[in-house]
């Protein structure tokens, strides 16, 4: 399955992916044949009563004795579906099945995709309080900014299964591993670099913090108005939050103001940097330009002027994909029953696949393949051993 390099550009034809997806992408099917009314008594009545009666009386059971303990919830409101938005929850079903089938190709986990039709916070929360007990943990999907912070705080708080969004977490996650590598490509250390990351919806807040937590020391933010500073007014608490922990040098102003001088961009938005704004960073800088399928930074333009470039894209080099994080973190969490999915679980899964990477190192391979059967196991084992640390 490891595969080095990216793929070739692929064009998919529109009969081809509807077929793909006729009839959905799962099915349900037993662990355990049912040949003969013994294997049925065994699976149902009168046997399973006395599973259940254990349960009662040992509620641990019900991770060794049911599915429970290998089953993630893929849940999302429809309101934030890769790059077209707000689009409800039907049609973000065929999103919840791909990543379901990822769970299971690359984690072995059974991944169950839930549709919720409400976008009400409250209603979300007690939701997915109510159906908890079917399954071991919880991935949230596609959930805009800012309710998606105020979800998954509250059902960490509320629940005692590991939670997590992974459009913060997931994307944060494989940005910090590829970021220690290209400044191991580049000679550099993380603590040096002057960072500027575009967008501060959820994945930017959750980058921006695992930077941090990663070493990195000057981080400054922009928004569509441009850079979050303490002199910005109409902020929400969000935004004001960021603030209190970057743009250590005061930088006040627009795009081009941020990026001068800067070393490395982070792309999670849609604004387009020019060529003027990639003339005035630092020499050879770090590009990750992440919209999908649009990068903010032409390829071209972004390989004219960076030292080391990726995007969200499977066609380029240093492919930014989340399925190189969740279906580990998944696992390993799973594998020790952990409650929570820590800050130190998630550095640890980072630095697991910057690793793996580094063992082939170069400036078009900054973190592993997305079909590298290595990662996974190797993310497991790192987030088992945080949680037991």
């Amino acid at each position: 399955m490891f595969r080095r390099s990216a793929p070739k550009f692929m064009v998919l034809p529109m009969d081809e992916i509807l077929s793909a997806h006729a009839g959905g992408k799962l099915s349900v099917q037993s662990a355990r044949p049912i040949n003969n009314f013994r294997d049925m008594s065994l699976a149902y009545t009168p046997g399973v009563a006395q599973v259940c009666r254990a349960i009662v009386d040992t509620p641990e059971l019900a991770r060794t004795h049911t599915g429970n303990a290998n089953t993630v919830a893929i849940i999302s409101d429809g309101t934030a579906v890769l790059g077209l938005g707000n689009i409800g929850a039907k049609a973000a079903l065929p999103v919840l099945e791909g990543k379901a089938q990822l769970f299971n190709a690359f984690g072995g986990l059974n991944g169950v995709p839930i549709a919720l039709n409400t976008t009400d916070t409250e209603e979300i929360i007690a939701t997915i309080k109510a159906m908890a007990p079917s399954f071991g943990a919880i991935n949230l999907e596609d959930i805009s900014a800012p309710r998606c912070f105020e979800i998954e705080r509250r059902l960490e708080d509320e629940l005692d299964i590991p939670v997590m969004h992974d459009d913060q977490h997931g994307t944060a996650i494989v940005i910090t591993a590829a970021l220690r590598n290209a400044a191991r490509v580049l000679n550099r250390e993380l603590s040096d670099l002057r960072v500027v990351v575009s967008g501060a919806g959820a994945a930017g807040v959750a980058t921006v913090k695992m930077l941090l937590d990663a070493g990195v020391t000057d981080i400054v933010v922009l928004d569509s108005r441009g850079v979050l500073s303490e002199s910005r007014q109409g902020l929400n608490e969000i935004k004001r939050n960021l603030v209190k922990v970057t743009n250590p040098r005061g930088v006040e102003g627009l795009p081009i103001d941020a990026l001068s001088g800067a070393d490395v961009f982070i792309g999670l938005s849609r604004g387009k940097v020019s060529e003027k704004e990639l003339q005035v960073m630092a020499g050879k800088p770090i590009l990750f330009s992440l919209a999908n399928p649009d990068p903010e930074i032409d390829q071209e333009l972004a390989l004219r002027y960076g030292g080391v470039v990726a995007t969200g894209r499977s066609d380029y080099p240093n492919q930014i994909n989340n399925v190189l994080a969740f279906p580990g973190i998944f696992k390993g969490a799973l594998m020790v029953g952990a409650t929570h999915i820590t800050d130190e679980m998630k550095l640890a899964a980072s630095k697991a696949i910057a690793d793996i990477a580094a063992q082939d190192l170069d400036a078009e391979h900054i973190v592993p393949s997305a079909l590298d059967d290595r990662v996974c196991p190797a993310v497991a084992y790192a987030v088992a051993d945080a949680w037991t640390s």
